[in-house]
């Protein structure tokens, strides 16, 4: 039976990589987005299906899963990737980025599960995959928004797992620890010796959404070889 997976957040970066990669293992692959405009070569790579969503709407949310059940059915696999970031010193960082930095991060992360949860449940099997970052486990000066909105996506993941695992959901957290190769963005992230090759990230997302239930991964961290942890 043909897998299929729905990846929220999706755009060029790291998203991009594991849409290509599921869609070459045979699955059936759903991309959303904010803006569906910019997925059009991505679904057309990839054989998918684009959907506009605004992660922190809960109806908008809830309408995603409806209308990738209808299309394609019961996700096998929800990846959830979206991020926002609000840089500066606490003095000066502007508080309505930071509210939607952690709208996005953590409350669109929260929404997808429960709708993710309230399928797979049902279904008796599912995989959720999170993308955290080291912010998740460590707060960085200057950073204080990002921090916030990824030590919370962190307890959301740890308490689903818990919840879930029971009931034969797969509920995996993934620490980024570095920067992403992303060459238009230039330095720091267009140099491939001191970045997270974005193809070989989605390697590891693969083999955990595909472990047996006797080993599950709740956590895993990736990081370059030259990464100070």
């Amino acid at each position: 039976m043909t897998e299929n997976a729905l990846i929220i957040g999706a755009g060029k970066g790291l998203s991009a990589s594991v849409a290509r990669l599921f869609a070459a293992e045979g699955m059936t692959v759903g991309l959303a987005a904010r803006n569906t405009d910019k997925l059009a070569s991505l679904v057309a790579e990839t054989g998918g299906r684009a959907y506009a969503c605004d992660a922190t709407d809960p109806d908008g949310m809830a309408g995603l899963f409806d209308q990738f059940e209808a299309d394609i059915g019961t996700p096998d696999i929800m990846v959830y990737n979206p991020s926002f970031r609000a840089r500066g010193p606490i003095t000066e960082v502007d508080p309505v980025a930071t509210k939607q930095a952690i709208m996005v991060t953590a409350y669109g992360a929260f929404l997808a599960a429960q709708q993710a949860a309230r399928r797979m449940v049902k279904a008796g099997k599912g995989a959720m995959l999170f993308t955290g970052a080291s912010a998740g486990v460590k707060g960085y000066a200057k950073s204080a928004p990002f921090a916030m909105g990824k030590f919370a996506l962190r307890g959301l993941c740890q308490s689903l797992a818990r919840e879930l695992s029971p009931q034969n959901v797969h509920v995996a957290h993934f620490v980024i620890d570095g920067h992403i190769l992303n060459p238009e963005r230039g330095a720091p992230y267009n140099d491939p010796a001191s970045s997270l090759n974005p193809d070989e990230i989605a390697k590891t997302y693969l083999h955990i959404a595909r472990q047996d239930a006797s080993a599950w991964t709740w956590e895993i961290e990736l990081r370059p070889s030259v990464e100070t942890f």
